[in-house]
């Protein structure tokens, strides 16, 4: 070839520059550090300190063997072109995170140091930390040395961690354990989807309580219990029939493998007390009930067992009033008549003003009568006296 043509050749080969990746081949090793020939007309110098931030002596490594580096820089104050095997090998580790995020992948780590400010955790050669405010289970309003406290106790323990972040220049590498708790508990609900069966009955513990009803993790994944399948009485909020940590027995009532939700019932792992309501209740019967809310068209009354039943405004009196509540409040138990039962509706009727001033005056002396016997009862047991005999007159009334 003439002299243009290998110039023009010289030209089109593309010469390493600062920052590149490149495998050389070691031609020296001393303390100092290593020789490497990159294929440039002189040798690079991997200066040993380079190598003790891997932790490794440079007499562990051999003549003639290949090794990535990077060039970090082309010409240093005396001259010489400056390598580093540790940034080669942290650059494989900014690929591979780059990697995992774009994947959205879940990956495993162990902490290895703690701040006020999150974990530290290594990923590879390089240091990544996770934020408190990625840090699961983390209680909030702690202060910062209670906060460093608190996740002190992960040190040492594999933690699941998502990519969040990845900035070479900044050197930022930032994960979540949020995020990779969220995937995980995603997966483990699919897999949990194709296992469960709409009408079966499976164990849970309640996680979590919210105005709208509870949660429940049926092993890794959750369920919820709306309000209204707590129990087959009205209830107000789940604190009133559940607590976070019971254990419970749930009933499978629908499943969303589009998305994803699990829907379940607390109520009908129990038997319906409106399967007994004909038996236990018959039009113009008596009975007691507690207001257990009042409305503008009347009140919900509470009977055993568990049956919600109905005081409409115009059963409260004569004249109807045009608050309810004029004449009854939450709480109040009542002497009431049944005047219209419907099971396979789930509703019973009450009344009010036909319950007449006679019945309504036997019912409630009695109710005194058997109030006076209970506290002398609870006054004799304290004093650790027997228990006096109840009155033959106060049983039979009471019956």
């Amino acid at each position: 070839m003439d002299f243009a043509a290998l110039l023009e050749a010289s030209f089109q080969t593309e010469q390493p520059e600062r920052g590149d990746i490149v495998t050389g081949v070691i031609m020296a090793v001393d303390n100092q550090g290593l020789i490497v020939d990159i294929g440039l007309k002189r040798d690079g110098i991997v200066p040993r300190k380079d190598l003790e931030r891997l932790g490794q002596d440079p007499l562990a490594y051999q003549v003639g063997n290949e090794i990535d580096v990077i060039i970090v820089r082309m010409e240093d104050d005396e001259g010489n072109l400056i390598l580093s095997v540790s940034q080669a090998q942290q650059s494989e580790d900014w690929k591979r995170a780059e990697a995992l995020m774009a994947a959205d992948e879940v990956w495993e780590g162990v902490v290895a140091d703690v701040n006020k400010g999150g974990l530290i955790v290594p990923f590879g050669n390089l240091r990544g930390f996770v934020p408190a405010s990625h840090v699961i289970d983390l209680p909030r309003g702690l202060t910062d040395d209670e906060r460093k406290t608190y996740m002190s106790g992960l040190l040492g323990k594999p933690i699941l961690l998502k990519v969040i972040e990845v900035n070479r220049k900044r050197r930022r590498l930032v994960f979540s354990q949020r995020d990779a708790q969220r995937e995980s508990r995603e997966a483990r609900k699919e897999l949990l989807l194709d296992q469960l069966k709409e009408g079966e009955v499976r164990k849970g513990v309640v996680s979590g309580l919210r105005d709208f009803g509870a949660f429940v993790d049926l092993g890794g994944a959750d369920g919820l219990i709306h309000i209204s399948e707590l129990a087959w009485h009205r209830v107000k909020h789940p604190r009133e029939v559940l607590k976070v940590g019971d254990e419970v027995e749930v009933y499978i009532l629908r499943l969303d493998t589009e998305g994803k939700r699990i829907g379940l019932s607390l109520k009908r792992t129990q038997k319906n007390p409106w399967a007994a309501a004909e038996d236990l209740y018959h039009v113009g019967q008596l009975v007691e009930g507690v207001v257990s809310r009042v409305a503008q068209f009347g009140a919900f009354i509470s009977l055993d067992p568990g049956i919600e039943a109905l005081l409409h405004a115009s059963q409260l009196a004569e004249t109807p009033p045009a608050d309810p509540s004029v004449i009854v409040h939450e709480g109040q138990r009542l002497l009431l008549r049944v005047i219209s039962i419907e099971p396979d509706r789930q509703r019973l009727g009450l009344s009010l003003k036909d319950v007449t001033e006679e019945e309504r005056a036997r019912w409630e002396q009695r109710r005194a009568e058997e109030g006076a016997a209970a506290a002398a009862e609870a006054e004799t047991q304290a004093d650790g006296s027997e228990n006096p005999a109840v009155p033959v007159e106060l049983n039979a009334q009471a019956e």
